[in-house]
């Protein structure tokens, strides 16, 4: 995906920062939840990309 390790951070931070405003804005009804599995799938991209930094 991206090779070099400065883009990749910067893209990691801003997923896990989306991921985290997802899991924040989530309504409590049955939407909510696709929302919800959304930030945690958004989160779960940036970690590993950071990982991989």
């Amino acid at each position: 995906m991206l090779s070099k390790r400065r883009p990749r951070r910067i893209l990691a931070i801003f997923l896990v920062v989306a991921g985290g405003v997802l899991l924040f804005l989530a309504p409590e009804a049955w939407a909510g939840l696709g929302v919800l599995a959304l930030g945690v799938l958004i989160e779960l991209v940036g970690i590993s990309l950071e990982r991989k930094a």
